[in-house]
């Protein structure tokens, strides 16, 4: 089953997927941040969107 490109959240949202426009619209506003910040902190950490919200979190 592909992923439907209408939805506004992600498929999963334990994992951010950068190669999905829509899916970085949704994590860049949930986090606050924009597209470059969201980029450096998946590339930190990984793709965890755990991960990835603490490690904003410690930015800030």
């Amino acid at each position: 089953m592909s992923d439907n490109k209408r939805l506004r959240a992600p498929q999963d949202a334990s994992r951010i997927a950068l190669g999905e426009d829509y899916e970085v619209a949704y994590w860049t506003e949930k986090f606050g941040v924009d597209a470059d910040a969201l980029a450096d902190a998946v590339k930190a950490v990984r793709n965890s969107a755990s991960a990835v919200e603490a490690h904003l979190r410690g930015r800030r």
